[in-house]
Order: structure tokens, then C-alpha cells, then sequence
């Protein structure tokens, strides 16, 4: 059986990142969608959110599960006997930045990384542009799976309580 884990931080899990999930899906036995901390961002959901807009997000796709990288992703690589790291491209830039954590990760574990071109109609969906259309009022439901809209807007836009009016 070959597993193959998809790690992101999913803040928020976009239309982008399932798209690799479900092609992934169709290539290997089993998909970890690992959700993990980038130690260079500031995740604006909280774990909690991310791991649940990402279960929901993958319910319907066989063979794909969601889990939360404690620490070291090659360490989470070997606990859940993946053979692959699966990571979606949507350019070269990704690729110059995926590249050396490729290299890196294989150093350390032997896993080898696999990179799925973006497909054209996802090309222009990052997680950073979501939060950022959606900071300034603009629409990004086309862009993210049902129920992240309004995970996000609540966090973006919080309304006050009645205790605050």
C-alpha cells in the first residue's frame, strides 16, 4: 500500500489544495491531507479550524484521511508509513521554494517528494490571496469548499457581542 501524505498549513484548505488531494487520490492508496505549522507564518484560523474545514473538505474523497503534524514532517512521514510527500506546484516560484525542503526531507528520511502541477482552472488560488481578498470585503467562495467562507469571515470579521453593543 502506498501512502502518500499532502502537508500544508490549510489556512484556509482551498479549492487548489483539493484539487492535488484528489489527483492524488486516484494515484496512490492513501492521502494524508497533514495539516502542519510553517514556523515562518502566523496561521490567522486556529488548528482546530483548519483540521475541521479540511475533514469536511475531504469527506467525500475515498481514501483520503486528515491528521496534525506534531513536529517534523519526516518524523510524521515515517509514523504513518508514507512512502511520498505530495505537493501541488502552481509555478516555478513554488517549485524554487519546494525544491530544497524536497532535497532536505529525502536527506533526512529517504521519502521522496512528488510535485502535481496545479491545473489551469486552480492555478491562481493561494490560501495568503483568500485571506487577503477576503480582509478587504471581496468574494472567495468560488475559491475555497463550502463551509470556509464563513469560518473565515467570522475570524476576519468579527461581529460584536451583546455585551460589547
Amino acid at each position: 500500500m502506498t501512502v502518500a501524505v499532502c502537508p500544508g498549513s490549510y489556512d484556509p484548505v482551498t479549492l487548489g489544495h483539493l484539487d492535488v488531494v484528489r489527483r492524488g487520490a486516484r494515484l496512490f492508496d492513501e492521502v494524508v491531507l497533514a495539516v502542519a505549522t510553517n514556523s515562518t507564518k502566523q496561521p490567522l484560523l486556529p488548528l482546530a479550524d483548519r483540521v475541521a474545514l479540511a475533514e469536511a473538505a475531504v469527506a467525500d474523497i475515498p481514501g483520503v484521511r486528515v491528521a496534525v503534524v506534531p513536529g517534523l514532517l519526516v518524523d510524521f512521514c515515517r509514523d504513518v508509513g508514507a512512502d511520498v510527500l505530495l505537493k501541488g506546484l502552481r509555478n516555478g516560484a513554488d517549485y524554487d521554494g519546494e525544491l530544497p525542503m524536497a532535497l532536505m526531507n529525502r536527506h533526512l528520511s529517504g521519502v521522496e517528494t512528488v510535485f502535481l502541477p496545479a491545473d489551469r482552472s486552480v492555478v491562481h488560488i493561494a490560501s495568503s490571496l483568500v485571506k487577503d481578498v477576503a480582509r478587504h470585503g471581496g468574494r472567495v467562495d468560488d475559491l475555497v469548499p463550502p463551509g470556509v467562507v464563513e469560518v473565515l469571515m467570522a475570524r476576519l470579521h468579527p461581529q460584536p457581542t451583546e455585551e460589547a453593543r
